[in-house]
Formats: C-alpha cells, sequence, structure tokens
C-alpha cells in the first residue's frame, strides 16, 4: 500500500510497478512559503471572473494567497488553513495545476493520488468545513459556465468533520441528467484504520481505458470503494466529458455550501465552529499505465506545447517566459500584430473530427485593459499555404500579478477553411495584445498548449 495512516513522508513514493510518472508535487521547501507556482496557481476572491458567485457552491469563505491560508509548513506538507477574523469573516485558499491535460491515455489507465490528512476538527467545532482534492475538465478555464458537462472528478470530499470520504462524478446537466445533478454519481466510506482527521489516508482515483466500456474508480487506502462504467451515462455525456484535453487538479478547503449545508444536518460555519485546522497535504502525483502515452492528453503528439525557441513540441524542462508587445493603445482585434510565434511543421495524421484546443499562461501584471489574442493556422500539406486559419476573441487579462488561463472557451472570432489530413504539414501559433498600452508575459517552455485534433500515431 502506498502511503496510509501515520506521519508525512516528504516525498512521493517510488513509481508503482507498471506505472510511470505524469506529474507530481511532494510540496517540499521552507517552511512559510507557497506552494510552486510553476505547478500551482492560486485562486483568490469569491468566483473565478465572470463565473458564477460563491464558486457556484455557496461556500462563503474569501480565498486568498496568504501564507496564513496556504504555506508549506517545511516538513514536506502542504497546509490549507480555514481562518476567521474577529469580525466573522473566514479565509481559506484553494489552488490548482497549471497544467489542465492529465488525460488516460487510450487504451491505458490514469491514477491521480494524494495523501492527505483531513483538517483534524470533529463534533459542533467542524461544521462548515468542507476539504476537497478533485479535478475539473480543461474547457471549464475560460468559460466557467459549461460545468457539469465538461466532467469534474471529486477524489476526497469530506464535510462537518465526519469520519468518511466521498468520490463523486458529476457530469452531463444541471439538474438532473446522467450523473443526477446536483449531487453527483458518489459513494462514501469511513476510512481504514485510523480516522480521515486523526491521520493521513492516500485517496486514488483511476480512469481506465483498457477495459470495454471504460470505468473509473475511487480507493481510499487501495480499497475501492466507487466506480462509474462508461455505460451508464449516454455517449454524448460521455464524450463531453471524456474527448477534451483533459482534467486539471484542485486542493481547497471551504466553508460552508450546498454539501455541508445537505449532509446529516450540517451548517454553515456557526459560532460553535473553530478555525485554524489546516488539510494537510504530504504529495500528489499523476502516474499513467498502458497505452504508449503520458498521460498527459495523447502521448504528447497532438498536444504541443509553447517552446522558448518558437517551436511547438515537448514540454519543455522548465518554465520560460516571451514577451508579448503593447498594442500601443490601438485596436489590434483580429489583426495579428507583433505576435510571438510558435511552429511546427513535417506533421502527418489524419484529421479526428475534433476542434483545437489550448490552455496559455498570460499575465499583464498590474497593467489594466490589456488583451491577449491567438491565432491557430493549419498548412496541410506542408506547400506554404494555410488551409485553415483560426482567430480567437481576445482575453483581457486582471490587472493582478499572476498568470491567468486564456484558453478556447472563449470562442471563435472568425475561422476559413475547413480541416483535413496532415500530410507533412505545419500548424502556426501567433500570440498577440490586441488591445491596451502595456507589455504582457506569455509562458512558455512547460507552461502552455495547444492541442490540435489529429491523431499523429
Amino acid at each position: 500500500m502506498l502511503g496510509g495512516a501515520g506521519s508525512a513522508s516528504g516525498s512521493v513514493p517510488p513509481t508503482p510497478s507498471g506505472w510511470s510518472l505524469v506529474w507530481s508535487d511532494d510540496f517540499n521547501g521552507p517552511a512559510g512559503s507557497l506552494p510552486s507556482g510553476t505547478n500551482w496557481s492560486i485562486q483568490t476572491g469569491h468566483g473565478y471572473p465572470g463565473g458564477p458567485a460563491n464558486w457556484g457552491t455557496g461556500e462563503i469563505q474569501e480565498y486568498t494567497a496568504s501564507p496564513n491560508n496556504v504555506s508549506l509548513d517545511g516538513n514536506g506538507n502542504l497546509r490549507i488553513t480555514p481562518r476567521r477574523d474577529s469580525a466573522g469573516n473566514w479565509t481559506s485558499s484553494r489552488i490548482e495545476t497549471h497544467r489542465a491535460d492529465f488525460k488516460a491515455p487510450a487504451g491505458g489507465t490514469l491514477r491521480i493520488e494524494g495523501r492527505i490528512q483531513m483538517p483534524n476538527v470533529t463534533g459542533d467545532a467542524a461544521l462548515g468545513y468542507w476539504p476537497a482534492f478533485w479535478a475539473l475538465g480543461s474547457p471549464y478555464r475560460g468559460n466557467y459556465w459549461n460545468w457539469p458537462a465538461i466532467g469534474e472528478f471529486d477524489i476526497m470530499e469530506n464535510v462537518n468533520g465526519i469520519n468518511s470520504v466521498w468520490g463523486v462524478l458529476h457530469c452531463g446537466v444541471n439538474p438532473g441528467g446522467d450523473c443526477h445533478e446536483t449531487n453527483g454519481l458518489g459513494a462514501s466510506r469511513t476510512c481504514p484504520g485510523a480516522s480521515c482527521q486523526s491521520a493521513f489516508h492516500t485517496y486514488r482515483f483511476e480512469w481506465d481505458r483498457s477495459v470495454s466500456p471504460q470505468q473509473f474508480r475511487w480507493y481510499v487506502d487501495d480499497q475501492q470503494y466507487h466506480s462509474v462504467s462508461q455505460n451508464q451515462v449516454s455517449a454524448t455525456t460521455w464524450a463531453n466529458m471524456t474527448e477534451h484535453a483533459g482534467y486539471f487538479i484542485l486542493l481547497n478547503v471551504a466553508m460552508g455550501g450546498a454539501f455541508p449545508n445537505g449532509v446529516q444536518g450540517g451548517a454553515t460555519p456557526t459560532a460553535a465552529t473553530v478555525p485554524g485546522h489546516p488539510m494537510v497535504v504530504d504529495y500528489v502525483a499523476v502516474w499513467s499505465r498502458g497505452g504508449g502515452d503520458d498521460g498527459g492528453g495523447d502521448g504528447g503528439t497532438s498536444q504541443r506545447y509553447l517552446t522558448a525557441g518558437g517551436g511547438l513540441g515537448a514540454a519543455g524542462s522548465s518554465p520560460a517566459t516571451a514577451t508579448l508587445a503593447s498594442a500601443g493603445g490601438a485596436n489590434h482585434d483580429g489583426t495579428v500584430t507583433n505576435p510571438q510565434t510558435f511552429t511546427a511543421s513535417g506533421l502527418t495524421g489524419s484529421h479526428t473530427g475534433g476542434s483545437t484546443a489550448f490552455d496559455l499562461l498570460v499575465d499583464a501584471g498590474t497593467a489594466v485593459a490589456v488583451g491577449q489574442q491567438v491565432r491557430v493556422s493549419y498548412d496541410h500539406t506542408g506547400n506554404g499555404s494555410w488551409d485553415r486559419t483560426e482567430t480567437y476573441h481576445y482575453f483581457a487579462t486582471d490587472p493582478v500579478n499572476g498568470y491567468e488561463h486564456y484558453t478556447e472557451g472563449r470562442g471563435l472570432k472568425s475561422v476559413t477553411g475547413s480541416h483535413a489530413d496532415l500530410a507533412g504539414g505545419r500548424v502556426r501559433v501567433e500570440v498577440w495584445n490586441a488591445i491596451g498600452n502595456a507589455p504582457s508575459t506569455l509562458g512558455v517552455g512547460n507552461q502552455s498548449f495547444v492541442r490540435i485534433p489529429f491523431d499523429l500515431g
């Protein structure tokens, strides 16, 4: 068994036999420091910009990037700690991976795992606590209104200090639908041995594409307690949550909201609720098995990272940046102007019938009214003629330091041509500032990617 009850180990366990490590974080670092900015972004406030209020769940806390709410403890753990001020206002934290391409390889299996101690508080003192370890479909970024169709895997949820772990799938439409929303398709059980609150336990989710029908499975300390099979939902519902670029992983502790209020007489935090009890995370890791893939999209072939040298290829070994020149106060909406350009050539493969997806990390610092724009072009035969060109609506960054996610969820502004198979073809990605009076930054290396709708073999 990997993990289980006991103290934090401070490192990711050895890769299990037959699996390959895709990504991990062991949360090693100085006490009081924030989690790795290369691996994680920290969400703040009461909702995503343009998304539903209170994160769509009715939770009441404000998320912050303060080390008082989220930090490493110097012993190989991440701690997310809810706090309450003298006026009764709650704060906590929510972090999510930059990578949003965690996906089971064709014919293989994806494994997402974390070793976690839930907030060690029970009874009335725990009312309103809602810790979670979960994953959301990548098209949610930049849209925030397409839940639950894009899929949600709740790997570990707990509420009100109850000695149980919940595993839940959210999918389809809300309310109702194949996943019986808003409840989802879920199951729960007590933690083996020591309680969920008093000790570390290992929580795991598997997406198995090596079997037919495909299957999702949930485990605690290697003991399976829940599964959902592909044939339990419609073909459309399954496709909507599985036939996109992949998933990103989240860790958070909410206070109050729909789930705590709906379980065993729970409630939004009361005067008896005691702040300051952290969720402690030893590690998070992603492995894949079979299918000849690395668990990040479809084998790193149709998914291409924007690299520092202007290429589209495998993820770099470290993050880098590229500067997008200021629009100079002019309006370049739809017109490529002083772009950063990234190209891949010599590509051969069949069109899957899907569409382009991307996740670009962009930041304009504290500048206001700056918007980045992307154009993706396809030359099917490499003859120098761009047969299909897709220009997406620009993405206006907020005036707060820190990367934001620009995805295909912004929608197409214009498109010319149609897709055909690639035969020694080329793909080009151009990114520029469409509006604003300041430059902005594009994360490259291992930070931004485009997923092209071709089976490259």
